[in-house]
């Protein structure tokens, strides 16, 4: 029984510490509430203050006596240095009580089924504010895992995604509704996400049955209704952002219903991102119908105001480089001043980038740039997975017609690039079916390289 008390006594003053430490941690800079409290403070003076005026100021000198007397009396029974000290204490203690409990009562109100306490979700939220303003430029499964890591070290996030998908359930959308297709904005939508995970499930649900829903994905259809009651799919991006609580903003690279093209090394010419995701012969180049689209004025905004300019992971020539189509997207990077990376993929894409190494994507970055003019490298860093040891599902890969993207660091070099090898598909030990980035990975090598030129 003794033991029992004693363990009951001891876990009572350990909560009592910690109550006090994260009463007192509400005074830390950067959670932007001292501010307000003292504004509170300094109005509620001044209400008493005027009502004392308009009263002819006789509550003042009530006030005054009264508290005279009560330090007399006070100050008899014990010394002054103990009782001012005793008084100060007792009141700061009731002042972080109060502040405490009133913060509880508002969590309760606003988040009663989260674990998280509201303390730290403001220091969070303070720290992801302060965080760089990322652009992210791409499209498909690599964007959106990028999105999803970078979440965790900023807050003021822009994704600009492509709207040249005519495949899947995107491409069914887009032919009989006529509305650019959602599918990787819905991704993006979903990976910037702070929402409730069911949520975010429903909006990435796909149907497996039913007669003209099997195949689309909820998403998909939400984002399609809302363009097609708001009129533009920018707009209809904008309110399912609320919905999702997301964290940044998902752009179109352009409003214009654009169609791909892609010349092929054989002389063929090929339309639609389907058809050039499986080119029968090496790309040569490509472009778009029709030629020169305009780009949104929320992308170049986010270009303009950058602290750092991401192009990719994903499909080289079906996610990426349909955005460097822009002509004003690409003027707006060839412009900002913040540094700006390229993000390798690690396997090729059979009948995309078949053979190519980090180099060959470079290279197919650059002409595309080269095309509009300009003739300054742009993308001059890249970050790059490194060396993927042997295993079954690299030899998985070998026989679907991928391939580990190889990257000759030393000749990248001597070419002037800046060259980031690490491992990006994580270092889980337990085994994933697919060979992909991972999210948290990518997203501390993006952020190292950002600190280097901070």
């Amino acid at each position: 029984m003794r033991r029992r008390n004693r363990s009951r006594k001891g876990s009572n003053q350990k909560n009592l510490i910690n109550r006090s430490l994260r009463a007192v941690s509400w005074l830390l800079p950067g959670l932007v509430v001292k501010r307000w409290m003292l504004t509170s403070g300094l109005g509620l003076l001044m209400a008493l203050l005027g009502a004392a005026i308009w009263a002819d100021l006789k509550p003042i000198y009530w006030s005054i006596e009264a508290l005279f007397w009560l330090l007399t009396v006070i100050t008899t029974f014990l010394p002054r240095s103990i009782t001012g000290s005793l008084i100060f204490l007792v009141g700061v203690g009731i002042l972080l009580w109060g502040q405490s409990r009133s913060f509880g009562s508002i969590q309760q109100a606003l988040a009663p089924s989260k674990d998280t306490e509201l303390l730290d979700a403001l220091r969070a939220k303070s720290k992801l504010n302060r965080g760089p303003n990322i652009v992210a430029i791409g499209g498909g499964t690599g964007l959106s895992s990028l999105l999803s890591g970078l979440k965790s070290f900023s807050s003021r996030i822009t994704a600009i995604v492509t709207v040249a998908d005519d495949g899947g359930s995107s491409g069914v959308l887009r032919r009989e509704l006529g509305v650019q297709p959602p599918g990787d904005i819905r991704n993006c939508l979903a990976a910037l996400s702070t929402e409730t995970s069911l949520l975010t499930r429903l909006f990435q649900y796909r149907f497996s049955s039913g007669s003209g829903l099997q195949g689309h994905s909820f998403g998909n259809l939400f984002l399609s209704a809302l363009t097609a009651i708001t009129g533009s799919l920018e707009t209809a991006i904008t309110a399912s952002s609320r919905v999702l609580a997301v964290q940044g903003q998902v752009v179109p690279a352009t409003n214009v219903d654009v169609k791909l093209w892609a010349e092929l090394e054989n002389g063929q010419r090929i339309e639609g991102e389907t058809a050039i995701g499986n080119a029968p012969s090496p790309i040569v180049r490509i472009g778009c119908y029709p030629e020169q689209p305009s780009a949104l004025p929320r992308a170049l905004d986010a270009i303009a105001n950058a602290d750092l300019v991401l192009l990719g992971p994903g499909s080289l020539y079906t996610s990426l480089l349909p955005n460097l189509l822009i002509p004003e997207i690409v003027d707006a990077i060839q412009r900002s001043s913040a540094p700006k990376l390229y993000i390798c993929n690690l396997m090729t894409q059979p009948g995309e980038t078949d053979g190519l190494d980090v180099s060959g994507h470079i290279r197919a970055i650059e002409a595309q740039l080269a095309s509009f003019g300009v003739s300054k490298r742009i993308f001059s860093s890249i970050l790059a997975q490194d060396v993927i040891d042997p295993s079954p599902l690299v030899e998985y890969y070998k026989t679907r017609g991928a391939e580990p993207v190889t990257c000759d660091k030393k000749a990248l070099k001597s070419q002037g690039y800046t060259v980031i090898q690490t491992q990006l598909q994580g270092r889980s030990s337990r085994p994933t079916p697919t060979l992909r980035h991972d999210a948290r990975s990518l997203a501390i090598a993006v952020m190292r390289f950002y600190r280097k030129y901070k």
